[in-house]
């Protein structure tokens, strides 16, 4: 008794974090905002009601066998009539569970080919999602617009339907990618391309993660999904196309960021920083969090990543540069100028 308290009190607190981070809460599987996701929903919903059927069933009868053939009297010593074989209850509890199995197969394989066999319209959106220990890496390889961490999309109307397909690779490890409002689990494997779709039909930011363990901060591999109308959507676009901030008060600063080896991994458009091995600084500002969601995008938490990513994200891949005081305030001020 005191195990399964010791569990449900576990379960308890666990689940309270996760619904309680200000940060990232957990995406609802039941709200879903996109087709794919509805799919998903519905199975959800028709797998829920056959195991809730036969629980309802296997309890029930187990209650009345333990109500009815109870012992009665204290002496009573007489054995029960035993059964030792029934034809129609053999066949039943074979046929029965052979159809509930080729129920949910069928519906399951329905929903399946219903959305990988989907055809990509010539107008949709194409993006690469690229998984890295432990961030996104997200491209838009016909705008031209390379950023990390935030998936813009516009929202699909029934007056204008736009979707958005998206090839899904892996730098290193498997990773899943999962917004559970907008579609299921689609993996991230290396030397393989997989591809989804999401079609959302409604603006807001829908919440997501890793779903395949991937190393030490498989939980802190988080994104988001931002969803915008058509307009908002061409407007972050063109920004996003656009060369890093040039401001000429920042000419000291930037000059201090180019000296470090900063720019052998991260990449700030029009300037000498042209590394590939981590996120695209060029519009850092422009995204709501930092080290892929595990901290909102604030100067104070700005400052705090630069001078110790570790002590945030333990064990991530971007080492504490040592930067002395002079050196720090010159970086961050220059970073925060990358809207």
């Amino acid at each position: 008794m005191n195990s399964l308290c010791r569990v449900a009190g576990l379960g308890c607190v666990t689940a309270a974090v996760a619904l309680g981070q200000n940060v990232h809460s957990v995406g609802n599987i039941f709200d879903p905002r996109a087709t794919p996701a509805e799919s998903v929903y519905r199975l959800s919903l028709l797998v829920l009601a056959v195991c809730a059927a036969i629980f309802l069933v296997v309890a029930g009868l187990l209650t009345f066998t333990i109500v009815r053939f109870r012992r009665r009297k204290m002496d009573d010593s007489n054995e029960p009539a035993q059964v030792y074989g029934s034809n129609q209850i053999e066949i039943a509890w074979t046929v029965i569970p052979i159809l509930i199995v080729v129920v949910l197969t069928m519906a399951t394989a329905r929903a399946v080919v219903a959305i990988q066999n989907k055809r990509v319209p010539a107008d949709a959106l194409q993006v690469t999602v690229v998984g890295h220990q432990w961030w996104w890496e997200i491209r838009y390889p016909e705008l031209g617009i390379v950023t990390a961490n935030e998936l813009h999309v516009p929202v699909s109307t029934v007056a204008k339907p736009a979707l958005t397909f998206l090839k899904l690779e892996s730098a290193d490890v498997a990773h899943s990618f999962w917004v559970p409002q907008l579609s299921g689990k689609t993996d991230l494997i290396p030397n393989r391309t997989n591809t989804m779709w999401i079609d959302p039909r409604q603006e807001g930011t829908f919440l997501g993660n890793c779903a395949e363990y991937c190393g030490m901060q498989h939980a802190n591999m988080l994104l988001r999904v931002i969803v915008q109308s058509p307009g908002d959507f061409d407007k972050w676009a063109g920004a996003q196309k656009l060369d890093a901030s040039s401001d000429s008060r920042m000419e000291l600063a930037r000059a201090t960021f180019l000296s470090l080896s900063c720019i052998s991994c991260h990449t700030v458009r029009g300037t000498t920083a042209t590394g590939t091995f981590g996120p695209d600084l060029s519009h850092l500002m422009s995204r709501t969090t930092l080290a892929s969601g595990a901290i909102p995008n604030t100067p104070d938490n700005l400052r705090a990543w630069v001078k110790d990513p570790q002590a945030i994200k333990p064990r991530n891949l971007m080492p504490n540069m040592q930067l002395n005081s002079r050196e720090l305030d010159e970086v961050v001020a220059y970073l925060s100028s990358l809207k």
